[in-house]
């Protein structure tokens, strides 16, 4: 069942403030939403987790009713929008994928718990190979959680060996359908494309795993095939550049506390592995690095570790400050064919953990200044070549790289409420650290109105993002 949420819009809060008297203009009636040069009767999304509605680790009802594209489409109806279809969870499935909750705040750290109940999982689903439940009809919101520009046009691409969001979205007669195909086939006449984080994302959060970036002119042929698709009839639409996700919390977290933690325990540094590789044959990807370090290791004020919750994190006797130990593998017991592998990469699980040359902290856990400069590379190139195609599209565009950078820095006020990028409190990031809260949300749907009121003469009135919470407290 399809909730239909009524908010204040922008001219109802301007209101608000004003002494109105019979000689005053009735501002809410002198404005005039309109789509100006724009056409929004079939409005379509296309992207990817971000677009979808993913928060807290998960995709589910709340996050996808409140998702960017859901909130730009609600202001849409007021300037001629048509309907806007988004495969929602049903009853009694609501929690979707499964997700994270807030359930406590320990010495003021988070305490989570995952929701696995009401999951909408259908017969077939295995650990790690789940299978959503089908939602076949016609959708307006294209976003799929985890999907790369690189992997547009890769045939089976929601196989069930694939992935399992465009899987649950593709009718089974269409199982060798490409993303690229799907899009063609929508003929928007209006569109928000906001693919191209995954490409350099995946690269980041596993410390800077080998082959994982998109190779230049794979993402810029890509992104042009995409956009030409979109276009095809006429549409106009919104594309949005791609934040540097080293500036978002999963990244900017863990370094601070955990610097904090050694500064009190009086460690001086750590070794660390540098580069791709989870190991190495010699030692020669192994570092040693002063705790001050950890806060800025490429004097940019990036943090050095990458993970919001790692598991070496929990492994420090903070009680007596004895040397850790490390076993690779799960629940303490080494995983099978370990034992060649730490012989072949000279890695000593009776060392001390993460101070010793022979037992460092893997390279899985760590963007080192040589991999944020890959990941700077690698977004000022891809957005490059999205803001060139759309150029040559007369598209408009939203730099959300450059919002999110002035947001990371200074923060961003909304009727009077500082929002930051920090976890938990700053009320713009859900507890996954890089996909926003519904709040969040808002602000980025407010931002495209931004843009399509200036670019396309429109008159599309603005959400009020305060109406829309951050995380949500036990």
């Amino acid at each position: 069942m399809n909730t239909t949420l009524f908010r204040k819009s922008a001219p109802m809060l301007a209101l608000l403030g004003l002494g109105l008297s019979a000689c005053q203009p009735d501002l809410e009636k002198d404005f005039k939403p309109s789509s100006g040069t724009a056409d929004f009767s079939n409005y379509i999304a296309v992207g990817n987790s971000l677009t979808a509605g993913y928060s807290d680790g998960g995709l589910y009802l709340d996050g996808q009713q409140q998702s960017y594209p859901a909130l730009l489409a609600e202001q849409f109806a007021t300037a001629g929008g048509g309907e806007f279809v988004q495969p929602l969870f049903g009853a009694g499935q609501e929690n979707g994928s499964g997700y994270i909750r807030l359930v406590n705040i320990v010495n003021g750290a988070p305490v989570t718990a995952n929701v696995t109940d009401k999951l909408a999982l259908r017969a077939g689903s295995a650990p790690g190979k789940p299978l959503y439940t089908k939602y076949t009809d016609k959708i307006n919101n294209l976003g799929v959680p985890g999907i790369r520009l690189s992997d547009i046009e890769t045939p089976g691409y929601g196989s069930v060996q694939g992935n399992p969001f465009f899987e649950r979205i593709t009718p089974d007669a269409q199982a060798g359908q490409t993303y690229l195909a799907r899009v063609a086939a929508s003929n928007p006449t209006f569109f928000t494309n906001w693919l191209g984080n995954n490409d350099v994302l995946g690269y980041a959060t596993a410390g800077g795993a080998a082959n994982s970036l998109t190779p230049l002119a794979d993402f810029t042929s890509k992104n042009s095939k995409l956009i030409d698709a979109l276009t095809a009839n006429g549409a106009k639409g919104v594309v949005v550049t791609i934040p540097d996700v080293t500036t978002i919390p999963f990244f900017t977290t863990v370094g601070p506390s955990f610097r904090t933690t050694l500064e009190g325990l009086k460690v001086p540094g750590l070794v660390i592995q540098t580069g791709s590789a989870p190991g190495g044959p010699t030692t020669a990807n192994r570092k040693q690095i002063t705790t001050a370090d950890i806060k800025a290791v490429d004097g940019t004020g990036r943090q050095l570790f990458t993970l919001i919750s790692s598991p070496f994190l929990g492994l420090l006797n903070t009680k007596t400050g004895r040397p850790w130990r490390y076993v690779y593998g799960q629940s303490g017991q080494p995983a099978a064919g370990f034992p060649l592998f730490l012989a072949a990469y000279g890695i000593d699980t009776t060392a001390a953990f993460g101070v010793s040359a022979g037992n460092p902290i893997p390279s899985l856990f760590v963007l080192d200044d040589v991999e944020q400069a890959a990941v700077k590379k690698a977004t000022t190139d891809f957005n490059a070549a999205i803001t060139a195609k759309a150029a040559s599209k007369e598209l408009a565009v939203f730099d959300a790289n450059a919002f999110f950078s002035k947001v990371a820095t200074n923060g961003l006020v909304v009727n009077g409420i500082n929002n930051t990028a920090g976890f938990v409190s700053g009320n713009l990031f859900s507890l996954d650290g890089v996909h926003p809260t519904p709040r969040g949300y808002a602000v980025v749907a407010n931002e495209i109105i931004k843009v399509i009121n200036s670019a396309y003469q429109a008159k599309v009135p603005a959400v009020n993002p305060s109406d829309y919470r951050g995380v949500k407290f036990p």
